[in-house]
């Protein structure tokens, strides 16, 4: 659903070498009310992956210059997360299928009803991943991550950064903002003014520094230290006793 409250189509892109089974999935799935966009060889398909990420992306396995497998594992090697659905005519290559997350792989002929019971399931799963993810803008667009992600938020005057897993973004909000944005999930605590952390990533809360699991210590004065101990401290007790 957008701003506006109007539900927006799931997207998906489809990587079919054979127009006619491509055009023949792709009305069945527009029917259903999915917005299709299409390739057909594993080179063109992610071009259009830089373009425009899908919410689901189709494979065949079977084709013309890269194979479906390793367009999938080049898809997981950019980052890129998106349910993998593999359509094929073997079973041959079902092992490798889910050695990139795969969460379907569907042997032609297609059956309608296991077809899209196929697609229901993962959407179902799309939908589970996004109740818990957050959205921001950064310079390079619109951004969906997940919360746990974060290792910590750092101020630096209008602008937040926030320290992630992997690499960092910097966003353009208050302090205060971020604060309203993270507050919801109970593993952030705010540590003074210029420091939101996530719980879950700490490995020691010391007189006057935190250290984090990504190698950060974060210097803080001791006053300071002592109030973030006892929120870390009632997080990690709760969090034991199934409480968070």
């Amino acid at each position: 659903m957008d701003s506006n409250g109007t539900h927006i189509k799931p997207t998906i892109l489809i990587l079919e070498n054979n127009v006619q089974a491509s055009d023949i999935i792709s009305f069945e799935l527009s029917r259903s009310g999915y917005y299709i966009f299409r390739a057909y060889n594993g080179r063109e398909g992610l071009q259009r992956l830089h373009m425009r990420k899908p919410d689901i992306l189709l494979l065949d396995i079977f084709m013309s210059g890269k194979s479906g497998i390793e367009a999938a594992e080049e898809v997981r090697m950019l980052g890129l997360d998106m349910p993998i659905v593999f359509l094929t005519t073997s079973t041959e290559y079902a092992l490798k299928a889910y050695g990139v997350d795969a969460v379907q792989y569907l042997v032609k002929p297609l059956d309608d009803k296991r077809f899209f019971h196929a697609m229901d399931s993962v959407m179902g799963q799309i939908g589970k991943s996004k109740k818990n993810q957050i959205v921001i803008k950064v310079a390079g667009g619109i951004r969906q991550i997940q919360p746990n992600d974060i290792v910590y938020c750092e101020s630096q005057k209008n602008y937040q950064v926030l320290y992630m897993a992997k690499g960092e973004y910097r966003i353009r909000m208050t302090a205060g903002k971020l604060w309203e944005i993270l507050e919801a999930f109970c593993r952030f605590g705010r540590c003074g003014r210029s420091y939101i952390l996530n719980m879950d990533h700490i490995v020691s809360v010391e007189r006057e520094k935190i250290v984090m699991d990504n190698g950060c210590t974060i210097y803080i004065p001791r006053n300071k230290a002592a109030e973030f101990k006892k929120v870390y401290f009632g997080y990690y007790f709760d969090f034991r006793n199934g409480k968070a």
